[in-house]
């Protein structure tokens, strides 16, 4: 009898999950310098990812763009689109980093263009940036990796503590959070 476990196939052993990173608040920076708060490209390794235990994941980040949603147009949601699509050909779930003012918009236009989606795909943001003592970031991104490994495949919105299967949900300004349509 082989008393070696093969890795491969270990319940333990770590699953690769990749992450799209397209600016937003929750990868925004402050700049001491001049005072501004802007996307200066990814930091999800160093602010967030560093500072997580994550023995049983792999991540993959995939640097796309550094935007502030609300400047997002068709073109940037296409890209997404079409680098979903790619990324997903790798069999592994998927988070995308977005900015939150328009987050549902470009899930759904991802949701109506790509058919027979074989992986998760978990959009997330924060309300608050990283860098901020207050920050939602590390609980959103925290949670939106444990839904990539856990949902069947599909697109989604984590956040909050809740997963919003798309289309049907929305940002709710004065709550500052998403729910159900």
């Amino acid at each position: 009898m082989n008393t070696k476990i093969d890795q491969k196939n270990s319940k333990n052993a770590p699953k690769d999950v990749i992450i799209i990173t397209t600016g937003g608040t929750i990868e925004k920076t402050y700049d001491e310098f001049d005072g501004s708060l802007e996307n200066r490209g990814t930091s999800i390794k160093n602010r967030i990812l560093g500072k997580l235990r994550l023995p049983y994941t792999n991540i993959h980040v995939h640097p796309l763009l550094s935007k502030d949603s609300l400047y997002m147009d068709e073109d940037d949601r296409a890209l997404i689109c079409k680098t979903i699509q790619d990324e997903s050909k790798k069999a592994s779930p998927i988070v995308v980093l977005h900015g939150t003012d328009t987050m549902s918009l470009t899930a759904n236009f991802c949701f109506e263009r790509i058919k027979h989606l074989k992986v998760p795909v978990v959009f997330t943001g924060a309300m608050i940036p990283m860098g901020f003592e207050d920050t939602d970031a590390t609980q959103n991104v925290t949670e939106a990796l444990l839904a990539a490994k856990l949902l069947a495949p599909g697109i989604y919105i984590s956040f909050h503590n809740q997963i919003f299967h798309v289309p049907h949900v929305h940002k709710n300004k004065e709550k500052r959070t998403f729910e159900a349509l």
